[in-house]
């Protein structure tokens, strides 16, 4: 995911971290100086819903204008395919296995 909160901000007007960061305090959320500076400017490893929420209301934007997927960047397991589409060729019927060793529950 890429975090986009200053693109955003900068869409409404908003240039400065302190200004938003003043923003939210008058919304109820009371942010410290230094988780405003990595979410102004970084990544944020984590946020929480209701903060996120928060964030949406002070700038009028949807939770996917703040957080852009970007599923190219996930990394994929070595040895595995990209699994193709079923094209109903009637091929051999495929059994899924679990890695742990134990059997499937029976249908």
């Amino acid at each position: 995911m890429r975090w986009n909160l200053r693109l955003a901000a900068a869409n409404r007007g908003i240039w400065k971290a302190s200004e938003l960061q003043r923003q939210l305090a008058e919304h109820g959320l009371a942010i410290s100086a230094g988780k405003m500076s990595g979410l102004w400017s970084g990544k944020p490893a984590s946020i929480k819903l209701d903060d996120l929420d928060v964030i949406c209301a002070v700038l009028g934007c949807e939770v996917g204008e703040l957080l852009i997927p970007e599923p190219d960047q996930v990394r994929k397991p070595q040895g595995e395919e990209t699994p193709q589409a079923a094209t109903g060729s009637g091929g051999p019927v495929v059994t899924p296995k679990r890695r742990d060793g134990r059997s499937l529950p029976p249908i």
